[in-house]
Formats: C-alpha cells, structure tokens, sequence
C-alpha cells in the first residue's frame, strides 16, 4: 500500500495482487476473468456449476426477511457500492439485457481517501480486502447479499418480481 498527496489530500493507493484475487474466486467456487486497470480491478464471475442462482435479493421485499436478517452485505441498488467496503457489485447480463443468475460483475476500488474506514473504524489494508472479497463471494453462495433499493442492481434470488403495486 502506497500513500499519494495530491494538494492537501492524501489517498491510499492499495496494491491487489490479481492472481491473488483470482485464486480467491476459484476457492470460493467461482469461474473468473479479471481486469487489472490502475484505478479499479474488475472480476467477472460466474458460478455455472451452481443449480440455485446467486444469492442476491431484494432487502425490500417482506418475502425475503429470512433472507435479510442472515445477511452480511448490502448492496445500494442505485451505485451498486456494496456498502461500507471499497467494492461495487453489478449484474451480468444475457445479449437480451436480462440479469443472468449465476453471473456478476465485482469491481475493487484500488485508490482509497485516506480517512477511509472499514466497519469497526478499521484501517483498510490489501489483507482485509483480500478478506471482505473472500467473505462477499461466501456470501453470494451460501448466506446472501441484500439489495436495498434502486434500478441499477436487480436480485437474482428470493421473490424477484413484483406483483401489483408497491407500497
């Protein structure tokens, strides 16, 4: 991890390893292609093993409660920054622009403001990255990750469709 100054601002400029990233998506069972760019590092993933789709639902929803009381990450359905971590989550989507369900987009922010915090007020490292990521992909599979709200995520699991009108 680097420390830039620019001005009076100081970012912190964290160092991914990419094979890193990728041998923690193919633990977690995922297929992977990675984009390394200066800013971000993009992974595509896909669980085409998987029978159920990803475990992303719609927070919102009473139908999904179970769901949202297990859930470790939230997903602001309007930026797709899965919240209080440095990643954002997109769908993936099929030539007719319909999300595919064992499918996603990931993107890891690699420059940080300097007085940005994880949960817990603690100091973002490459390591507790390397640790939300692993944990998010577990959370994908097993736990589930809610969306709260906005048009730009859609959930892949639980009731995804709306029926009548919103309260």
């Amino acid at each position: 991890m680097q420390v830039l100054e620019a001005g009076p601002n100081k970012y912190l400029l964290l160092e991914l390893d990419p094979e890193f990233i990728g041998s923690i998506a193919r633990q977690a069972g995922f297929e992977f292609k990675l984009d390394d760019q200066s800013r971000v590092l993009s992974i595509d993933l896909s669980a085409t093993d998987r029978q159920a789709p990803l475990l992303l639902f719609d927070a919102a929803d009473p139908g999904n409660l179970g769901w949202f009381s297990r859930c470790q990450f939230y997903v602001d359905g309007t930026s797709g920054s899965v919240l209080q971590t440095p990643v954002w989550l997109a769908n993936s989507r099929d030539k007719s622009g319909r999300a595919l369900p064992h499918a996603i987009r990931v993107q890891i922010s690699k420059e940080l403001p300097n007085s940005y915090r994880m949960p817990g007020r603690q100091p973002v490292t490459e390591q507790v990255v390397y640790a939300v990521f692993f944990n998010l992909l577990n959370a994908l599979l097993n736990t589930g990750v809610g969306v709260c709200g906005g048009p730009i995520v859609k959930p892949l699991a639980g009731r995804t469709e709306n029926f009548g009108p919103k309260n």
